[in-house]
């Protein structure tokens, strides 16, 4: 059991590793730009899996609608956030509400905290706005449809992978022994949130 808890923490922590850099438009397009803008930011990648894990044990608290509707928050309001951003809309503290984006939705996870799908959409879309708002900011030379098409698309694939985590070991573990896992590796990510914030 330990080397199996242990397994899916260490794939977490791989899903989540830095790159260095965004692909340049110019060279590969705006919309593959925008696929790779969250991708190669940690607290990105960490706070889109653990809203996928979140909506996984909140859909079997709450029921299955919670599963699509607390990410589809997520990518909305996303949208709106980048929407202001290249309006000219300013937002304060957008850094260090996407790290506190890591590490609460990650507290989130790993206490099971149940709530209505309404709060927790609100919740992860104020989030949502800032995680918008940087890739906004970043927009460059790229064009604003493509790029946002592009990242919306990374982001879902992130939540996705956050669900087929918590779903894969919930199956592979079994019962409150697959909720464990799935919690620990909520924690996994807050843990990380905070790491980047302190330690980075």
């Amino acid at each position: 059991m330990i080397r199996r808890l242990a397994a899916t923490a260490a794939l977490l922590a791989a899903s989540a590793a830095p790159a260095m850099a965004h692909l340049d438009p110019a060279e590969h397009g705006s919309f593959l730009a925008g696929v790779s803008h969250p991708l190669f930011g940690a607290d990105h990648v960490l706070a889109m899996v653990a809203v996928g894990l979140w909506a996984a044990l909140l859909s079997r608290a709450v029921g299955g609608r919670a599963l699509w509707l607390v990410p589809g928050a997520f990518v909305a309001a996303m949208a709106l956030g980048f929407a202001a951003a290249i309006a000219g809309m300013a937002l304060p503290t957008v850094e260090p509400i996407i790290l506190a984006s890591v590490v609460v939705v990650g507290l989130l996870a790993a206490a099971a905290l149940d709530m209505p799908a309404g709060p927790a959409m609100a919740l992860v879309g104020f989030f949502a706005i800032f995680h918008g708002h940087a890739h906004g900011g970043e927009l460059g030379g790229a064009g604003a449809l493509a790029f946002g098409a592009g990242f919306a698309v990374a982001t879902t694939a992130l939540h996705a992978a956050g669900i087929a985590l918590a779903l894969g070991t919930a199956r592979f573990f079994n019962g409150d022994v697959g909720s464990a896992a799935t919690r620990l590796a909520g924690g996994a990510t807050a843990l990380g949130g905070l790491w980047l914030a302190f330690g980075a």
